[in-house]
């Protein structure tokens, strides 16, 4: 049956205009009005658009990027477990290169009618990308939580971990090993935990080595979160005389290793490398890795208490009332560093009492 605007619009008491933006998502309509209208369709037996029909209330979307860093598995496993407890069950949108886009996954998972989503590592994280997306998602009154990331304009949850503590610990172990030469490879800089990353790694290297800021650019290296990101990123490090590699992933990490290898350097005697993530499998490499723990659990639980008070609407708003809409805020969980194989005193320094190793190591 073809919906009339004009029965529509009397139902609701609304305007005709007002139905419009409704059926056709325009932003700027109440939440209670939006909801009358969708009432006044249901009972005069239209059909609602597929995208306005009642979601789907088992289904949560979950988007991740590539999967072949085994952080992110790990990460999905502990979102998919908790959001089972909570009676909900996650679809998996991975992004792959030349495959869907952010953008194509999000309306895709709409489309599905998903009671929320969950986006990790997302364009939220790029500091160059355009943000108005998820003001759009949240005019549509579709939930949603944003993991590994911050964007200040965007009205939602964030979970993040301390990047900046994390590279603080990664210098502080080095620097106690009598490491003066400390390396930083990372990815693109346009991203948000990057830049954190730097932030940290500059601090740990004043406070604990006397470098300034300005003199730590030579010893930070921009690639991608690959072995081969790792192993270019490492190898150009080692090129500069650093004795020691702190890497933003356990896959660089591997990679840096690798480039040591390669250059007849021996790990940990001759070059120190430390991981971040504590990815699974990542104690049983070669040497086991020292590293730094992402707390994947917390944050995972996190995201999904957060996305069920959305759901709930304990914090939506609409567009139309933004100005008394709720703050948000980024809840940011302590690393904790996990000393194994892969580090040691500075060549030529002798051998100090190791940093005891964290518990579940």
């Amino acid at each position: 049956m073809t919906a009339r605007l004009a029965d529509i619009a009397a139902q609701a008491g609304v305007s005709e205009a007002t139905v419009s933006r409704v059926l056709n998502e325009k932003p700027g309509v109440a939440a209670a009005t939006r909801a009358s209208v969708l009432a006044a369709l249901d009972a005069l037996g239209y059909e609602r658009p597929l995208r306005l029909r009642r979601r789907g209330t088992g289904l949560v979307g979950l988007i991740t990027p590539e999967l072949e860093n085994p952080i992110f598995p790990a990460l999905a496993q502990v979102i998919g477990q908790a959001l089972t407890r909570q009676g909900y069950a996650p679809v998996l949108a991975t992004q792959t290169p030349g495959g869907p886009t952010e953008d194509e996954l999000t309306e895709m998972l709409v489309d599905r009618g998903v009671a929320g989503i969950i986006v990790v590592s997302g364009l939220h994280a790029d500091t160059t990308a355009d943000v108005r997306r998820y003001a759009r998602l949240r005019a549509a009154g579709m939930p949603f939580v944003l993991v590994d990331g911050y964007a200040p304009q965007v009205r939602a949850p964030f979970i993040s971990p301390d990047d900046r503590a994390a590279m603080e610990l990664a210098v502080t172990h080095l620097a106690a090993l009598g490491h003066h030469r400390i390396g930083l490879a990372l990815g693109p800089a346009r991203f948000v935990p990057v830049q954190r990353k730097i932030e940290g790694f500059q601090r740990g290297m004043r406070q604990r080595l006397g470098v300034a800021p300005e003199a730590c650019a030579e010893l930070i290296e921009h690639s991608l979160y690959t072995l081969e990101g790792g192993r270019a990123a490492g190898g150009a490090l080692l090129e500069r005389g650093c004795t020691a590699v702190v890497c933003a992933s356990d896959t660089m990490a591997l990679g840096a290793v690798r480039a040591a290898r390669e250059r007849g350097l021996r790990v940990p005697r001759d070059v120190s490398v430390i991981g971040f993530d504590d990815s699974p499998l990542i104690a049983f490499t070669d040497p086991p890795l020292t590293t730094v723990r992402k707390p994947v659990r917390a944050m995972g639980q996190a995201a999904v208490r957060a996305l069920l008070e959305e759901i709930g609407g304990a914090h939506s708003a609409d567009a139309a009332n933004a100005a008394s809409a709720p703050l948000y805020s980024e809840f940011v969980f302590l690393p904790e560093l996990v000393v194994r194989e892969s580090t040691a005193s500075a060549p030529g320094v002798s051998p100090a009492a190791p940093t005891r190793p964290a518990q579940g190591a």
